[in-house]
């Protein structure tokens, strides 16, 4: 019995390659969309685990510290010290900087901490902690800094003291870290001219003495639910757990970037069908003559459907093998973390699969439709 597919693998081998390859591409897009949206996840996550609270305490009415601003007074960490139940507090800011990189400036996301306290909000990857609560920095390979590079912020000169690897913000910008006091200073502290400034109008400036948020880590023991209950009540803050706050962070940050990610990979899943059902009914009417002495020969239509199936399901298949080597062989190219999941890629098999199934329905209508007496003469 003849197969249209080792048909045309037999006689037309570069174009079948070739078209399998071409709709290969889009589907190893979407392979690496998928990456893309989960490596948004895994970056957004990455300061939380490092951090490592049971209990966020940020600004009332806010979902501070990553999705909103918030601002708390840094002497609250006193009367948080006090509450039952409650082992470490450690402030914390958080902010966007621009800093000189060569002859261009790169964005980092900072995050400054009580450095002498021993609490540390990071991995290093080499070098050392901060020792010294002024013009010391940590930085993240991402920059293309090196230990003992110094880095101009603000009025002060700082020198990398140590490194960490891969720590991004949710946007993807490396970290840097920072002792809180000079952290404060370049996040709340204005220039001498917004200060004469101020002054001149009867005004203050802003006061250094703020915060983002305040990490709290609990004694054994207690259910930190019941404690962010307890906190909201006499505080009068807002306050999250660690499940809570990666809830924001996935569903407030991200949910909008995954909807247009989904919205593309329908798209781009739509025109692979398109092409695949154009190929395969290219190919079909390629191939009538054959198809009506089959019908001639008495082969039911089963028979046709089948052939023409495996046809379109073989270019589906060999379409998503040379979109995964597509995708994995790109996507360490790309600026943003990408993540494959094996997981991700078979269930985008089945859905190429059915995809191509339905695509061959075209051309399977047109070859039924075929005159047997076609193949006489003609």
């Amino acid at each position: 019995m003849i197969n249209l597919a080792q048909r045309d693998i037999a006689h037309s081998l570069g174009k079948f390659i070739t078209t399998a390859l071409g709709v290969g591409m889009l589907i190893g897009v979407v392979l690496i969309m998928i990456g893309v949206y989960r490596g948004m996840v895994h970056d957004a996550m990455i300061v939380p685990h490092d951090i490592s609270p049971d209990l966020w305490v940020v600004q009332k009415d806010t979902l501070g510290p990553f999705a909103e601003s918030s601002r708390l007074h840094e002497d609250l960490k006193y009367s948080l010290k006090g509450f039952l139940g409650v082992k470490e507090v450690h402030p914390l800011t958080f902010q966007s900087l621009q800093i000189p990189q060569g002859k261009k400036p790169i964005r980092v996301f900072a995050l400054g901490y009580e450095a002498l306290s021993g609490y540390e909000p990071f991995t290093l990857s080499a070098g050392r902690e901060i020792q010294v609560p002024h013009q010391e920095i940590i930085v993240d390979t991402k920059t293309g800094f090196k230990i003992g590079d110094r880095i101009p912020l603000g009025r002060e000169l700082y020198t990398v003291v140590g490194m960490t690897h891969k720590a991004v913000s949710s946007g993807g910008d490396p970290m840097v870290y920072l002792d809180l006091s000079e952290a404060q200073e370049l996040q709340f502290l204005f220039s001498n001219e917004q200060i004469r400034n101020d002054r001149t109008r009867g005004g203050n400036s802003a006061s250094t003495s703020t915060v983002n948020t305040f990490v709290l880590k609990l004694e054994d023991g207690f259910d930190p639910t019941g404690v962010a209950k307890e906190l909201e009540r006499w505080k009068h803050q807002e306050v999250y757990t660690a499940d809570e706050q990666a809830t924001i962070l996935t569903k407030n940050l991200i949910e909008r970037s995954a909807k247009q990610i989904g919205m593309f990979t329908v798209i781009l899943l739509i025109v692979s069908s398109v092409i695949i059902s154009l190929i395969i009914y290219t190919m079909t009417i390629g191939k009538m003559k054959e198809i009506a002495i089959l019908k001639l020969i008495g082969a039911p239509n089963i028979t046709i459907t089948k052939m023409i199936g495996q046809q379109s399901v073989l270019l589906g298949v060999l379409a998503f093998i040379g979109g995964n080597l597509f995708a994995h062989a790109s996507a360490g190219i790309f600026p943003k973390t990408v993540i494959l999941v094996p997981t991700d890629a078979m269930k985008l098999l089945v859905i190429v699969i059915i995809v191509s199934i339905l695509a061959s329905l075209s051309g399977i209508r047109t070859a039924l439709k075929v005159d047997p007496a076609s193949a006489i003469g003609g």
